[in-house]
């Protein structure tokens, strides 16, 4: 027995290091396909993150009890490697134990404790899996498993994997505990499983049962790391080993999501210079159109990908049955990358030729187009809202957002396909400098009822030195009539409050966040660089804004154009003016009032994007007389409203819509007031309240207004 398990063992362990090594330097070339990215600045950060999120599991504990459970897995995964070195010890020698540390009684408590901690929340682990098998519903139904679309064999692999380990293990453990003359201080957790299964065995039974478990245990570790060496693509396995870099490699050093500004297009890893682009060669892509367009941090995101559907999850489109699941997205394009690699690698046009039919198949197809056709549906490319909930789930730091409007860019600037509908902005950014196409001369036409004046720079003031504020209007504050009455709501309240600001006027023209996420790079850059000289001519600080894109853009993004702005959400100053007595909210008078029950929706790009999300919700808990409400999907994991990406000013086609998908959930809360801090938020809610109350399934009392207004209503009982 012995000899047939050291022979079976090393002859298997050598194909599997051989073949595993292979598949390494596979990956890494294909990885290395990608154009270049700087992702090494502030070494230290990055090395406190990468522990940080690996020890504490703090993007897995999200999901806290699913957290809890890999975070055994895990560590008992890497802590019990030790184990499997003792196993070809015991091949050897069934009494055989690492050297110093084999018989520390510390090492075999905490290699006892992982190992059944391992076990149970693996079994755990796999009941989660079967209990939401996307079969189990059935149909279309099926989609909303959040493993629906991954491969199921694999994962089962993996799983079962781990579980026959652990048990090989303890069951090793059990022996160790028979044959060693039974000292139960150093197997506290396992001594009844050598009495109880092995009580009756002599000696020699047990050394061979030791050969036997020993060798299986290594059979079953070393034919995972073939099974995984010959599928590079077989993520929920190679993740074990990729998920360290692509942490440590992640946008942002400090531990941030990829969220919040949009990177800017590159070209050989710099950024295009907008003021010079004609020097740009012509042959320059400008976004993603083939797979070797993206970054090498794309292709190890691609890698990476475990397929466990939390991104999918949360998806707004894919939960209104549109064809976008950024999981899919992530593993189309890593099947595609590593079918077409072979084509990409080879050294000449001859070794081309003489590849496969389907690799050359896979070198002709489209990155995006129609579903039969392309690796990306194209359908599925424009349902983004980019809301960033992908981003934000994702245990191991995938970057969906930025590869989404990367293929975006290449579809509006190179092969100028886009929705028939963006047309019309484009044409409005272009022409007028906002959205919906108005002339800028109506800029302030929301300030005309106000009973105080409104200072503009220019004709009122000279400089925003003279003010505290420049108070950002934005396109929707300044056109839309629903959002007029934020903007003056906040204009009013900060005249209330003694805080000085000023308006740009006409001179404002939009920031270009629409133009940015429909991929139309070169009109963002028109747009920012036109606000950026305006910004320096008026010596602009600090900026408030009550539009979420644009107080993201304003913040985040237009630092790449060198200006650098001190930005706040209002919802964060009316709150500081609230804590600071210059605003009182008063109750109602009339009791009949009292009690009214508040909702508070969550814009993603103040919230998710930003990390906003006590501003807000502390405004409205002081509102007197009012009775708050959460809603079941908020903060990191609220509910998109639809008009993010773009997806403002394109029909939702397919699918349902996504602000009946969450005015739905407003209403049910049996609020009376819908709360939010977004002009976007604000139209796509009150669509969808509209067409709730037409239908009988909301009450036609219940109201989508700013937080602003609510406050304001406040405010104003104390000065009546």
């Amino acid at each position: 027995m012995q000899i047939l398990a050291i022979v079976v063992s090393l002859a298997v362990t050598l194909v599997a290091v051989a073949l595993f090594g292979k598949t390494i330097g596979h990956i890494v070339s294909v990885i290395k396909l990608g154009q270049p990215v700087s992702r090494t600045d502030e070494p230290g950060k990055r090395t406190v993150t990468l522990v940080k999120e690996s020890l504490g599991h703090t993007r897995m504990l999200q999901w806290s009890h699913i957290g809890v459970m890999h975070w055994f897995v895990a560590f008992g995964f890497i802590g019990l490697f030790l184990s499997l070195v003792t196993a070809f010890g015991q091949l050897f020698d069934p009494h055989w134990a690492l050297p110093i540390i084999g018989h520390w009684f510390v090492f075999e408590w905490v290699s006892e404790a992982l190992s059944w901690t391992g076990l149970l929340s693996i079994i755990g682990l796999i009941a989660i899996r079967l209990r939401n098998l996307p079969r189990r519903s059935g149909g279309e139904e099926g989609r909303y498993s959040r493993f629906y679309g991954s491969v199921s064999w694999q994962a089962y692999y993996v799983e079962y994997t781990i579980l026959g380990v652990l048990i090989c293990i303890l069951l090793l453990r059990g022996l160790e505990y028979q044959l060693g003359a039974g000292d139960k201080f150093h197997f506290p957790m396992t001594f009844f499983l050598g009495s109880g299964l092995f009580g009756g065995l002599s000696e020699h039974g047990l050394e061979n049962a030791v050969y036997l478990v020993a060798m299986v245990k290594i059979l079953i570790s070393f034919a995972w790391m073939i099974t995984i060496s010959l599928n590079a693509t077989m993520g929920v396995a190679w993740h074990r080993f990729t998920a360290w870099p692509n942490i440590w490699f992640k946008r942002k050093a400090d531990g941030g999501t990829a969220l919040g500004a949009l990177q800017p297009i590159s070209v050989n890893g710099a950024p295009i210079d907008f003021e010079n682009i004609d020097e740009l060669d012509e042959d320059a892509a400008l976004g993603v159109g083939k797979v070797e367009d993206f970054t090498w941090k794309g292709l190890l995101d691609f890698t990476t990908c475990t397929e466990c559907g939390r991104c999918q999850s949360q998806c707004p489109a894919w939960n209104t049955d549109k064809p976008l699941s950024p999981k899919l997205i992530m593993m189309n394009l890593r099947e595609h990358a590593y079918a077409k690699a072979p084509y990409l690698l080879a050294a000449d046009d001859d070794a081309r030729k003489s590849l496969p039919e389907l690799v050359l198949a896979e070198q002709d197809k489209p990155l995006v187009g129609p579903a039969d056709v392309a690796v990306i549906d194209e359908d599925a490319l424009w349902a983004c809202t980019s809301c960033g909930a992908c981003v934000q789930q994702c245990p191991v730091d995938i970057e969906h957002v930025d590869a989404i409007m990367d293929m975006r860019r290449y579809q509006v600037l190179i092969e100028s396909s886009f929705p028939s509908e963006l047309n019309g902005l484009f044409k409005g950014l272009e022409n007028k400098g906002n959205p919906w196409n108005m002339n800028p001369s109506g800029r302030m036409d929301w300030a005309k009822d106000l009973p105080f004046e409104v200072k503009q720079v220019g004709s009122d003031v000279e400089s925003l030195d003279e003010v505290e504020y420049l108070f950002w209007v934005g396109c929707a504050g300044a056109f839309e009539d629903r959002a007029k009455k934020t903007t003056q709501a906040v204009a009013e309240l900060l005249n209330i409050a003694g805080v000085s600001f000023a308006v740009l006027g006409d001179g404002e023209t939009c920031t270009g966040d629409p133009a940015r996420r429909s991929g139309n790079e070169f009109v963002f850059q028109q747009l920012a660089m036109q606000n950026a000289e305006v910004f320096k001519e008026t010596n602009v600080k600090k900026v408030v804004s009550t539009c979420a894109h644009c107080f993201n853009t304003l913040k985040n993004e237009y630092s790449q154009l060198g200006v650098e702005l001190d930005v706040i959400h209002h919802t964060q100053l009316l709150n500081r003016l609230v804590r600071d007595g210059k605003l009182t909210p008063v109750a109602p008078a009339d009791s009949s009032l009292n009690g009214q029950k508040i909702t508070y929706h969550d814009p993603c790009y103040l919230g998710r994007h930003n990390q906003v999300y006590d501003a807000p919700r502390e405004l409205l808990d002081i509102i007197p007389g009012a009775e708050y409400a959460e809603m079941p999907r908020n903060q990191t994991k609220s509910f998109c409203c639809g008009a993010g990406g773009a997806r403002m000013w394109m029909e939702e086609k397919l699918g349902t819509r996504i602000n009946l998908n969450r005015t739905t959930e407003a209403v049910e809360t049996g609020a009376d007031k819908i709360a939010t801090g977004c002009p976007f938020c604000r139209v796509m809610l009150s669509d969808g309240l509209t067409a709730k109350q037409a239908d009988g399934s909301a009450r036609e009392s219940v109201e989508v207004h700013d937080v602003a207004q609510l406050l304001l209503t406040s405010v104003k009982r104390g000065e009546s």
